[in-house]
């Protein structure tokens, strides 16, 4: 029995010692298919994530190579992140040639972890290289990629026992005014100035456009208020945003059904995914204000992510995520995205496998659409372009669409016990009037925040990121800015900015560049971006609370708004003080000493649970330059004098204020539509936008437009816009 026992320990032991030497080696902790060919672009960087930091030394041609077809090394760049777990692996100075079918990168044993370990085992990827956006090209195709999708989540769904999906969101939108002097006719607040930007208000100095619930609102301004027309909606379509052009109303809206098939069509093999959410975009002859006429609409399967208008055309981009768990129960269903065009077609009609390009890097499970039309054509088909995989922020120049995109890491399921930060893919577009093609792309570090996130300047193209997560007090997130040439090749760079903290608002202003982060308190970066080789930093303050939107005065001011912050001491903390939000925040900074950027003048709006739809969105900033006039939507709440965690609603409407750097911030009016002051918050009366037209300022809710004399901010109309049969 001795015997048994010591054999059986033995083989314990060694068994031990076999799964002791195995778990702590050197991996590579990338998923790696070694059956897998890889389709990248000319400019491809490899990322090659080390379950150990590897030393320097590795860094040798005869370790990490990339070899032809015709087994010849070709010359890369190597070199490590600054925690030494992932080793990039640049292109060639020209990138990959085209001439070579296939390329095979090689990974040695020889690699060695600074324990001293080296690497277990060899690897080898290969990978073919094409000039542009590849395209799936068939259904056996685009099937199998999805089912691929659908193993990886299952194997996710067995490790962790559920899935976990992780939304982005954008912001961002402009617009423009038609039909009087721009100097007496607001603008929608815009980023780029010449290209508009939906939004849920426009006025072209005459009338009055609101899209509210299932309703457009068209009201006269001038002589008298009076509601022109109202375009009322089933509950299946919900007008969102708006644009005009001429005598034109174009309205962006969501579409919620399910497309209706036959019994034979639901039988069929070849069977199509229903279609749930849908953009509809529907265009309007305004000719006739009190009728309105319907003369074209196009539809786009998925949502809207950005809309954008420019010299008469119009320019969408969607996401749409299909049905794909659909594949479960049939291989053969037609998961393609759909669209529409009344000037060209009189049903949806599928995108053709060969129109469906692919984002090489990107494992996502959403389509990207792109269309394009023209206003001034109205017979024309949208020109529309399709993209598997997600565009995450999108930013548009005047000749150039810059859309960025997530690219998540990609690890065994065994290997899932380390959240690894996503970096960035930039996709360049070019525009031409309808044409909008594949120009070049980049890989960043770090993520994007939105579209302020990004900017084109004197032909370079330029974002500032975030790299890892700001809670990771491991490995504490960082900031950069990244300056890409025209063909999107690195030309300068800053990075190790603000470290434990993340981008909360930017703004590219020419040459300068300001950057706010936040943790405890506000750093604002002012950058001088004028050699884009050689970007620098001039000037950093430090203060309270921090900056949602940065709104640029004039060369040497900016403004910002935000919330204030304030340190809670808690005893019972083990991670020392806590930081809470408190009251709205306006600040006006003085950067003519570049060097030393200061916070001339503070407003503080109210306590915790103040909050502006202008926090998260730019448009509901309304300005003018000429009378230091600024006025935004707000909800006021006070702090309750002796419980921490409750607040008191206090007002609901919008506040104007004169902002210059002389006099300060000044608060000239507080408008409101609500009679008496309910204990919550209403929908109806919360004042949404703000236009003005001559010398009359009006606000707007769903219930209400008023009107008032900007002299004093006086009330000098009301309309009342609700219609409790036309709501239904």
């Amino acid at each position: 029995m001795k015997k048994y026992w010591t054999v059986g320990g033995i083989i314990l032991v060694f068994t031990a010692l076999i799964v002791l030497y195995f778990f702590t080696q050197l991996k590579i902790v990338n998923a790696w298919d070694a059956n897998e060919v890889k389709v990248v672009l000319t400019n491809k960087v490899w990322k090659i994530h080390f379950s150990e930091k590897i030393t320097k030394s590795s860094l040798k041609p005869s370790l990490i190579y990339v070899t032809d077809d015709k087994g010849l090394k070709i010359k890369n760049e190597l070199f490590l992140s600054d925690d030494q777990k992932t080793l990039y692996i640049g292109p060639p100075e020209k990138g990959y040639s085209l001439e070579s079918k296939m390329y095979t990168l090689h990974l040695e044993k020889g690699i060695k972890s600074t324990l001293g370990r080296n690497l277990l085992l060899s690897k080898k990827l290969m990978f073919i290289v094409k000039e542009t956006l590849p395209t799936i090209g068939s259904k056996s195709k685009l099937n199998q990629y999805f089912l691929s999708v659908l193993d990886d989540e299952k194997k996710r769904q067995g490790f962790f026992g559920g899935g976990v999906k992780e939304d982005a969101k954008s912001s961002g939108d402009m617009a423009n005014s038609e039909g009087v002097a721009k100097q007496d006719v607001s603008e929608t607040n815009v980023q780029v100035q010449g290209i508009d930007e939906a939004d849920v208000v426009k006025t072209d100095g005459n009338l009055i456009y609101q899209a509210s619930q299932n309703r457009i609102d068209i009201i006269q301004a001038l002589p008298d208020m009076k509601k022109v027309s109202t375009i009322v909606y089933t509950n299946e379509f919900m007008p969102a945003q708006l644009f005009l052009h001429e005598k034109q109303l174009i309205v962006l809206g969501h579409h919620y059904g399910y497309e209706e098939k036959t019994k034979k069509e639901m039988a069929t093999a070849d069977m199509i995914a229903p279609m749930h959410d849908s953009l509809e975009v529907l265009i309007y002859d305004m000719s006739k204000p009190e009728k309105p006429k319907q003369i074209r609409k196009i539809t786009l399967e998925g949502s809207l992510s950005a809309a954008r208008k420019m010299d008469g055309m119009i320019y969408l981009v969607t996401n749409h995520s299909p049905d794909y768990w659909m594949l479960n129960e049939n291989e053969e269903i037609d998961i393609r995205p759909k669209y529409f065009d009344s000037a060209a077609n009189s049903e949806m009609k599928a995108v053709d496998y060969k129109k469906i390009h692919y984002f090489p890097d990107s494992k996502a499970t959403n389509y990207t659409m792109i269309a394009a039309f023209d206003l001034n054509q109205p017979k024309m088909e949208a020109n529309v372009s399709t993209y598997l995989g997600s565009g995450d922020q999108m930013y548009m120049s005047k000749k150039n669409i810059y859309i960025a995109v997530q690219n998540a890491f990609e690890e065994p399921v065994e290997d899932m016990t380390k959240m690894v930060a996503p970096d960035t893919n930039i996709y360049k577009f070019s525009v031409d009037g309808m044409n909008v093609k594949f120009h070049s792309s980049a890989e960043v570090e770090g993520t994007v925040l939105n579209q302020f996130s990004m900017d084109e300047h004197d032909g370079y193209f330029r974002l500032v990121t975030t790299k890892g997560f700001a809670w990771d007090e491991t490995q504490p997130s960082t900031n950069q800015l990244f300056i890409l040439d025209e063909k999107l090749k690195m030309a300068g760079k800053l990075e190790q900015l603000a470290r434990g903290e993340r981008i909360y608002s930017a703004r590219f202003m020419g040459d300068r560049i300001y950057m706010v982060t936040f943790k405890e308190t506000d750093p604002l970066f002012v950058i001088d971006a004028k050699d884009p080789k050689q970007p620098k930093v001039l000037g950093e303050l430090k203060i309270p609370g921090f900056s949602n939107y940065l709104h640029p005065y004039d060369e040497n001011h900016i403004i910002g708004f935000g919330q204030d912050t304030k340190i809670m001491d808690d005893k019972n903390s083990t991670t020392g003080p806590r930081i809470i939000t408190d009251g709205m925040k306006i600040s006006l900074f003085d950067v003519t000493d570049l060097n030393h950027p200061e916070e001339k003048f503070t407003e503080i709006i109210g306590g915790r649970g103040t909050y502006s739809p202008l926090n998260y969105d730019h448009k509901a900033l309304l300005f003018n330059k000429n009378t230091n006039m600024y006025a935004f939507p707000i909800s006021v709440y006070r702090n309750h004098e002796t419980n921490e965690y409750e607040q008191i609603f206090e007002f609901q409407g919008a506040y104007v204020y004169n902002i210059d750097p002389l006099n300060g911030i000044k608060l000239k009016a507080k408008l409101t539509h609500v009679k008496e002051l309910p204990i919550y918050e209403e929908y109806g009366t919360g004042i949404t936008r703000m236009v003005y037209i001559g010398e009359t300022l009006y606000a707007l809710s769903p219930d209400k437009i008023t009107a008032h004399n900007m002299k004093d901010f006086k009330q000098i109309g009301e309309l009342s816009l609700f219609d409790a049969n036309a709501s239904k």
